[in-house]
C-alpha cells in the first residue's frame, strides 16, 4: 500500500479516537446515508428512466384515455412510479435528522468525561480536560457536517423526483 494512503488512514484513526465511540456511530450512519443517496441517484438515472419510458409507451398504446377506468389506470401508473422512485427517501431523511442528535450525544459524553476529570483533579488541570473537550466538540462537528451535507443531497433528490413525477403526469394526457 502506498505511503500516503497509510498516512491518511493514520489521520482518520487518530481523528476517530479523539472523537470517541459516538463518532464511530456517526461515521456508520453517514456511510449508510451516503450509500442510499448514491443508490437513489443511480436508480433515477437508470431504472427509473426505463420505468418512465415503459409507462409512457404503455399509456400511449391505449385506445381508451377518457373513461373512468382509464383515469384510474393512469393514477395507478403514476403512483407505482412515485412509490418506486421515493422508496428510500424517508430513510435518508431520518438519517439526516439523527446526525446532529448523535453529535449532541457526543457532546454530552465528552462533557461528562470533562466533569469526571475535574472531580479527580480539582478542576485546574487543563491538559487532562482537553481530551474530554475534544470528545465533546468533534462528534458535534461531525454530526452537523453530516446533517448539512445530507440536507443538500436530500433536497436535490427530492427536487429531481418531484420534477420527474410532474413531467410524467404531463406526458400522460387524459382525453376529455
Amino acid at each position: 500500500m502506498p505511503l500516503f494512503l497509510l498516512d491518511i488512514l493514520d489521520a482518520i484513526e487518530a481523528f476517530m479516537n479523539r472523537g470517541g465511540p459516538v463518532l464511530t456511530i456517526i461515521m456508520g450512519l453517514l456511510l449508510i446515508k451516503w450509500s442510499l443517496v448514491f443508490e437513489r441517484v443511480w436508480y433515477i438515472n437508470t431504472t427509473h428512466r426505463k420505468n418512465v419510458k415503459n409507462t409512457l409507451a404503455e399509456w400511449n398504446a391505449r385506445t381508451d384515455k377518457s373513461s373512468w377506468s382509464a383515469h384510474q389506470i393512469r393514477t395507478m401508473m403514476i403512483s407505482k412510479i412515485s412509490l418506486d422512485v421515493k422508496n428510500t427517501m424517508p430513510i435518508i431523511e431520518v438519517l439526516v435528522t439523527i446526525c446532529p442528535l448523535l453529535g449532541l450525544i457526543g457532546t454530552v459524553t465528552g462533557m461528562i468525561e470533562v466533569f469526571f476529570v475535574m472531580s479527580f483533579s480539582g478542576g485546574g488541570d487543563a491538559k487532562s480536560m482537553a481530551g474530554g473537550v475534544s470528545k465533546a466538540t468533534i462528534p458535534t462537528m461531525a454530526g452537523m457536517v453530516g446533517a448539512i451535507s445530507g440536507i443538500f443531497a436530500f433536497n436535490y433528490l427530492k427536487a429531481n423526483i418531484d420534477r420527474d413525477l410532474e413531467l410524467l403526469e404531463d406526458h400522460l394526457p387524459i382525453n376529455q
